[in-house]
């Protein structure tokens, strides 16, 4: 589904909020040594939803939202992972992230006139994906079940 968010509307402005309540959340994560329950527990309040316990995080992580975030069994987000996730991002089950991997779910209008408008499109990782440490994933991008995506592969 792609969304259109014009710069300093109604909707901009509630994703500005967001950005600043996963920010709180997100220092949290980083800024101090969590044992893995209690990480698991900031990432489910990041998200707005309970992870498997199966799900683990190795911090720090960024995210520019968290509440379109959706992750299943046996995800691995490795360190130094940004997620910028206003347009959604869907994680099937027995998923590996590498370090530094970039999932970017926001473009702009390619009007220099309407620059500061957004268009968001989701990324869905279907189950059994491996994506490699420093790959970008960018918005639209569907990942097929069983794909291994290295840094500066193509779908």
């Amino acid at each position: 589904m792609i969304k259109y968010v014009k710069a300093n509307s109604i909707e901009h402005k509630l994703m500005l909020k967001q950005a600043k309540e996963a920010m709180k959340i997100t220092f949290k994560i980083n800024n101090t040594y969590n044992e893995p329950e209690e990480l698991n527990k900031l990432f489910s309040q990041l998200i707005g939803k309970e992870v498997d316990k199966s799900f683990t995080l190795f911090p720090p992580f960024n995210t520019d939202c968290g509440k379109n975030i959706s992750v299943g069994k046996n995800v691995f987000i490795n360190s130094g992972c940004k997620f910028q996730d206003q347009g959604g991002i869907y994680i099937g089950n027995n998923v590996l992230i590498g370090h530094n991997v970039v999932l970017a779910t926001i473009n702009h209008d390619i009007n220099p006139f309407k620059r500061s408008d957004m268009v968001l499109k989701p990324i869905t990782i279907e189950d059994n994906v491996w994506i490699g440490s420093n790959a970008t994933i960018l918005s639209g991008v569907k990942i097929k079940k069983g794909s291994i995506i290295a840094a500066g592969a193509k779908d």
